[in-house]
């Protein structure tokens, strides 16, 4: 395919899969069960948190954790007491568990305190073209406060070389804003240019088939590759191909 050619097909693919059925299937639906700003936010960061194996037991992991959490995440956040966090005790999504995610909610009540919410910290450091500082500059801020040191591998650090693809997902979720109803756009301070795909096995290995992408690992260097490739069909929503990417993977096996 030529370029031309290869934009319409991908846009084409955008438009079938960038609809609110695709929310039935995927943990995107765990935020969209709330209305509040900060719902969505602790939601959408927690679904994609743990947004990696099986999508139907994502789904259900992340709805057992609303449930803990009174299906008021914002709420709980802010005011749990050390003796609330025991409703997590049995939680467990693969190597994330008990002691995660009680870190977690202690972590983002530290971060709706002292720094105004989850927006304001990776907004600090996000440029017009780029995200990837942000979420290494989050990493810090997110792990100021005492934590175990095997709960640090949960969040993903670009500078060190990951592709930081459940962070990325998140930051789609958040700042796209096309009225399709299927991403929110709540968040006003990160430009949609600054996004990077969500770089999984599916969306990589799709890429790579349209020469999108060479690199064979997916890693910091392939997103950033991939990125570049990407802006070059829309410079301003270069992530909604994340869209057309992960859909024909999925869905049609391509």
């Amino acid at each position: 395919m030529i370029p031309s050619e290869l934009k319409e097909f991908l846009d084409e693919k955008v438009a079938l899969y960038n609809h609110p059925t695709f929310i039935e299937s995927d943990p995107i639906q765990i935020p969209h069960r709330y209305k509040q700003k900060e719902d969505i936010e602790i939601a959408g960061f927690l679904a994609a948190t743990i947004a990696w194996g099986n999508r139907k037991m994502i789904i259900k992991s992340a709805s057992k954790l609303m449930e803990a959490m009174g299906d008021s995440p914002y709420d709980f956040v802010l005011s749990h007491r050390e003796k609330d966090l025991s409703r997590l005790d049995h939680f467990v999504h693969r190597t994330f568990n008990h002691e995660d995610v009680k870190y977690f909610i202690k972590s983002l009540k530290n971060i709706y305190q002292k720094h105004t919410g989850l927006e304001t910290v990776f907004a600090e450091n996000t440029t017009n073209c780029s995200t990837q500082k942000a979420i290494s500059e989050f990493k810090k801020i997110f792990f100021e406060i005492d934590h175990l040191s095997r709960t640090t591998k949960h969040i993903s650090d670009p500078l060190n070389g990951s592709a930081a693809k459940r962070i990325n997902m998140f930051l789609r979720w958040m700042v796209r804003n096309d009225e399709r109803g299927v991403d929110f756009g709540i968040w006003k301070t990160i430009p949609m240019s600054a996004l990077s795909c969500p770089l999984d096995v599916h969306s990589g290995n799709v890429a790579r088939k349209f020469d999108l992408l060479i690199r064979k690992q997916n890693d910091a260097k392939a997103l950033a590759e991939l990125d570049s490739n990407l802006r070059q069909l829309d410079a301003n929503d270069p992530v909604k191909y994340d869209f057309a990417l992960f859909g024909l993977g999925v869905f049609e096996g391509f």
